[in-house]
């Protein structure tokens, strides 16, 4: 007899033996469990956390993201001057979200020491809906399954536990890219996540990256990107988590109202109570495009002309 048939018999023989040696059989008249699954929110990105997979992170972010985002956009970034109080701990980056080139641009705009040591709150939906793009988003930007409609407990424990051993996080509230140039309300996760561990949240708004590949874009189109790092937020005592995200969700739009006309405007209208809304007027669809503007290729071309005199 081979050692090959030895073996296999081995096998059988331990698979007809009863409990512990074998897997234990569900009893009659009781449902079995459902088998657990290991895409979406159960897909586990531990593996993404540990140094081999780091050291490849950094190649790409590097090697590939910093060169396709400075082609793409070259990125002008202000107001990183104002993290200068925060301290070498994690903090929650809060953005709002209007292509998939923001999670790059976002990432290869961090400066140190948070660059190197953050993770991604992707949709668990989308990102991790098989295997394939689950591995390819957890390796390329650290990401983890976040359910977008409400803050799970598995998906809040897992952010939590990162943030607690240092890691800083990268989310967009807005739980989605922006189906129509607007910008959508904030939802609780990053006001949740900031209480529960007591870290700062920093507001940051990303401005151009809806003209290089909106949603429904397939292909990019070069185009000035923008991006505005705003004042640490924290939530105050007594605070709600509806009430805290509100007022991120405040904070970056005033951080748009800067980066489209000037800081003092911004401040002025800030303190008015008068600054822009980042969900656009109540109004019509054609209306809403219609405040947003010309974004045409001939009006893209026209504004990279001289000015006629």
């Amino acid at each position: 007899m081979s050692p090959r048939t030895q073996v296999l018999r081995l096998v059988r023989k331990a698979a007809s033996l009863p409990f512990p040696y074998s897997a234990p059989t569900t009893p009659g008249g009781v449902e079995p469990l459902p088998p657990k699954r290991k895409v979406g929110a159960d897909y586990d990105t531990r593996w993404a956390r540990r140094y081999p997979a780091r050291l490849a992170r950094f190649a790409l972010l590097e090697g590939v993201m910093r060169p396709g985002v400075a082609a793409l956009g070259a990125p002008e970034r202000d107001g990183i001057d104002r993290l200068s109080g925060l301290t070498d701990g994690p903090v929650i980056f809060a953005a709002n979200h209007h292509s998939h080139l923001d999670t790059p641009v976002v990432l290869t705009s961090l400066p140190e020491p948070w660059r190197h040591k953050v993770f991604v709150g992707a949709a668990a939906d989308y990102f991790f809906r098989n295997r394939i793009t689950g591995a390819i988003s957890a390796l390329a930007i650290g990401a983890i399954p976040i359910e977008r409609s409400t803050v799970t407990r598995r998906s809040a424990d897992q952010a939590a536990g990162l943030i607690d051993r240092g890691w800083s996080m990268l989310i967009f509230p807005e739980g989605g890219r922006s189906p129509d140039g607007w910008g959508q309300r904030f939802r609780g996760g990053a006001a949740y996540l900031a209480g529960r561990c007591d870290v700062p949240v920093v507001p940051l708004h990303i401005l151009g990256t809806d003209k290089i590949l909106r949603k429904g874009k397939r292909l990019p189109t070069p185009a000035n990107v923008r991006l505005t790092f705003g004042t640490p937020l924290r939530p105050e005592a007594g605070e709600s988590t509806a009430r805290f995200a509100e007022r991120i969700e405040r904070a970056v739009a005033e951080l748009a109202d800067e980066a489209t006309t000037d800081w003092w405007q911004a401040r002025q209208r800030a303190a008015q109570g008068a600054t822009p809304s980042l969900t656009g007027p109540d109004a019509p669809a054609w209306r809403r495009a219609w405040a947003l503007g010309d974004r045409s290729r001939k009006r893209r071309r026209d504004q990279r002309r001289w000015p006629k005199l």
